[in-house]
């Protein structure tokens, strides 16, 4: 069974998705970090920098102004997070459609640059067939 797991280990599809998981996190922060840090801000100016602390109270007893005191209180729809993380996934979305985009493009031009390239003389063996065929053909 341990060397089923190491023939299944060393198959270069599961270390090619290991190294996709692994870049995929950190891609995810950084959409995070510039959704956190640099969009939400400017999208919050139009009230408050910080889209996090907006939920709706649903319960009377809930007075709090920021979202942490809020749900010690009692229960709360915090639907600014969820802002966020929708925002988050639209930029994400939208950054890999344009990562595919441009690399279906370069599949194009490459097939593109294939078809138009010569092909180039036929292979010798392929030439004295021909030939071959050629002179039968002329009997």
């Amino acid at each position: 069974m341990l060397k089923e797991f190491q023939e299944f280990i060393a198959k270069g599809n599961v270390m090619d998705l290991a190294v996709g998981v692994i870049i995929g996190g950190a891609f995810g922060l950084i959409v995070s970090s510039l959704v956190g840090d640099i969009i939400m801000p400017i999208i919050g100016m139009a009230g408050s920098a910080d889209f996090s602390n907006y939920f709706l109270p649903l319960s009377d007893a809930v007075t709090a102004t920021s979202l942490e005191e809020a749900k010690k209180q009692g229960p709360v729809f915090a639907y600014g997070n969820f802002i966020t993380v929708v925002i988050n996934f639209l930029i994400l979305a939208w950054i890999i459609f344009l990562m595919v985009k441009g690399v279906n493009t370069m599949r194009k031009r490459l097939e593109k640059q294939k078809a138009a390239e010569p092909a180039g003389p036929p292979p010798a063996d392929v030439a004295l067939l021909t030939e071959i065929r050629d002179l039968l053909a002329k009997k």
